[in-house]
């Protein structure tokens, strides 16, 4: 019993801490590089959204194609989180003096851009062990609570991320605005993170179906869920996360630039942009320790759509806000949104998916958050935004339509997946 306790306590500090690092890197350098693309490097609208567009079509390619096969051939699951995340930080690094090397600043965007998508192939080996990790290591039951409480751990490591990466990107003040990328340190701090992340995992074991069957018990259903494996039902699920993560994060490269955007926008500096990104990091936290419960009370479908209600609402805010408050708000309901739809939906496939075909299966599940935060904005949100101000409009309605036009693809997801569960409900 006493090994059991301290086995699950190892297991738990390793995958929390391994998530602290991860989302403080995160924070670090992609809540400030779309503004470095735009404002200091001179690209477009839509093309800053490329650089999480091609990247996470490299990575979800290779989830499904390449690392998923393997790793539920060779069932390897932490060795691949650890050479990814090395892998990955070698990589970074070559990208920041590859785009030094060139003249022109748009071209430096795209030696970004492309340095970026090479590196995701290797970051994507580490996506794909890290979700079939918890799958093995976690019974049923309690992967909701758990996908809670390391949202809530990342969100820490989130909150400190952004906050540094605020400072790094204007030399505290000292140097100029775009510093912190131009000059290396936002690069060189998130590689060196990505080395530090794989310590972590040290306490944590393989993994793989054989693992499993030594700690899963018999899955019991959720109010109005089905734990029982099915192919099609997941990928009818599938389409209706879609939607809702195309919808709520198709807006997240060009929030940033339209924050930044002066009178009559609201013109921030880079500092309160990480106030403002912090208080989604804030929701995380504290959102993540109460959705495991909550999942296990209405169910993993019912708590999906809470989610993407908030969702819609925040989309909404951002669209018609003219005070600094109300997106204040809309960004903490977006956190809010962001865990509860993370630790639901994770739960809900995990029911639908077969253990022998867990990491393939769950390289689909993770391209649809993987593409929704750059190839949503990059056919969504960027054109529509670019066509408006080719149009003559101003740019900070331009930026809101997009918004509105957010709203919309989200609450197709819901529709979609309302039915489902309604179907679901009068099959059980």
């Amino acid at each position: 019993m006493d090994t059991n306790i301290t086995s699950s306590t190892r297991i738990f500090l390793g995958l929390s801490s391994f998530q602290i690092l991860a989302m403080f890197r995160r924070g670090l350098f992609y809540s400030y590089l779309s503004i470095y693309l735009r404002y200091f490097l001179g690209m477009s609208v839509t093309g800053t959204t490329l650089f999480a567009t091609l990247p996470m079509v490299l990575n979800v390619s290779f989830q499904t194609l390449v690392w998923g096969v393997l790793s539920d051939k060779y069932q390897l699951r932490r060795t691949f989180v650890i050479l990814g995340e090395i892998l990955a930080g070698i990589g970074t690094i070559i990208v920041f003096f590859t785009h030094r090397i060139v003249d022109q600043l748009v071209l430096a965007g795209w030696m970004i851009i492309i340095g970026l998508s090479i590196v995701e192939i290797f970051w994507s080996m580490s996506n794909n062990g890290w979700s079939a990790l918890i799958s093995d290591l976690i019974p049923y039951e309690e992967r909701s609570v758990i996908q809670g409480r390391l949202s809530s751990m990342g969100g820490l490591g989130r909150i400190v991320g952004i906050w540094i990466g605020g400072l790094l990107y204007n030399g505290l003040h000292l140097q100029y605005e775009g510093w912190g990328f131009y000059e290396g340190s936002l690069f060189f701090v998130a590689a060196i993170v990505m080395f530090l992340s794989t310590i972590p995992m040290v306490l944590v074991p393989e993994g793989g179906v054989h693992y499993e069957s030594e700690i899963e018990p018999e899955q019991q259903s959720s109010i109005g869920d089905i734990t029982t494996p099915s192919t099609h039902i997941f990928i009818i699920f599938l389409v209706a996360i879609t939607f809702i993560n195309f919808g709520r994060n198709s807006i997240a490269t060009i929030l940033p630039q339209y924050l930044f955007l002066p009178s009559p926008g609201f013109g921030v500096s880079s500092e309160l942009l990480s106030y403002i990104l912090n208080t989604q990091s804030l929701a995380i936290i504290l959102l993540g320790l109460i959705v495991g419960r909550m999942c296990q009370k209405i169910g993993n479908g019912n708590t999906i759509l809470l989610g993407a209600l908030m969702s819609i609402i925040s989309l909404v805010l951002l669209a018609i806000s003219t005070n600094l408050s109300l997106i204040f708000i809309a960004s903490f309901l977006r956190g809010s949104a962001q865990v509860i739809i993370m630790a639901s939906s994770y739960a809900f496939a995990s029911g639908l998916i077969t253990p022998k075909e867990r990491a393939k299966l769950f390289g689909l599940f993770n391209a649809s958050f993987f593409l929704s935060w750059g190839l949503a904005g990059t056919i969504i949100a960027g054109p529509i935004t670019d066509y408006l101000l080719i149009l003559g409009v101003t740019e900070v309605l331009a930026y809101r339509t997009a918004f509105l036009t957010a709203t919309f693809v989200t609450f197709i997801g819901v529709l979609l997946l309302i039915l489902l569960l309604i179907w679901i409900r009068v099959k059980s």
